[in-house]
């Protein structure tokens, strides 16, 4: 059983994570979050702890950004596009048992505070404003589990997981 109540988009996501493991969820309703739902996530994470679970698209990064801005500390796990689709469709539904299984066993819980990483590093590393630099963050965003995601957000992750230029150098080798 997992301890913490997983934060989903909608039912469908509830049926599919309920169907390979011992969960609880709250569903947002997509786009259609409310204050009363945030205020039952802040209580859920007070007494028991809260994932974030979101499906790896723009509704996806809006819902969890909110969510990460209102309550600070709570576990985010994140799937890649191509774990988690169809032919027209990505979503948590759409992933198979083990890739949801592996995104839950790499939770990042991000926190605000100082920089590790200067934006001239970020940029000496190759992540922004280089021919392959969506490639390089595609392999940073799958080594630390980040989920994938453009310039100013793999920045902004990577500052608020603490992660150092040559922790990342490394991976980048």
């Amino acid at each position: 059983m997992i301890r913490e109540v997983i934060v989903v988009e909608g039912v469908n996501d509830t049926k599919r994570l309920k169907s390979f493991f011992d969960v609880e969820t709250i569903e947002t309703h997509g786009m259609g979050l409310k204050k009363e739902t945030i205020d039952l996530i802040r209580e859920v994470q007070k007494k028991r702890g809260v994932i974030l679970f979101l499906d790896p698209d723009t509704p996806g990064e809006k819902i969890r950004n909110r969510i990460n801005q209102e309550i600070p500390g709570l576990k985010n796990a994140f799937l890649m596009k191509e774990d988690a689709r169809t032919k027209k469709k990505v979503g948590i539904e759409h992933a198979s048992k083990e890739v949801l299984k592996e995104a839950l066993d790499h939770l990042v819980t991000f926190e605000e505070k100082e920089d590790t990483l200067s934006e001239e590093e970020f940029f000496d590393l190759g992540l922004k404003g280089m021919e392959d630099s969506s490639v390089k963050r595609e392999k940073i965003a799958a080594h630390f589990h980040l989920g994938k995601c453009n310039a100013s957000a793999m920045y902004r992750r990577i500052n608020l997981l603490g992660l150092t230029y040559e922790q990342i150098a490394e991976v980048l080798k």
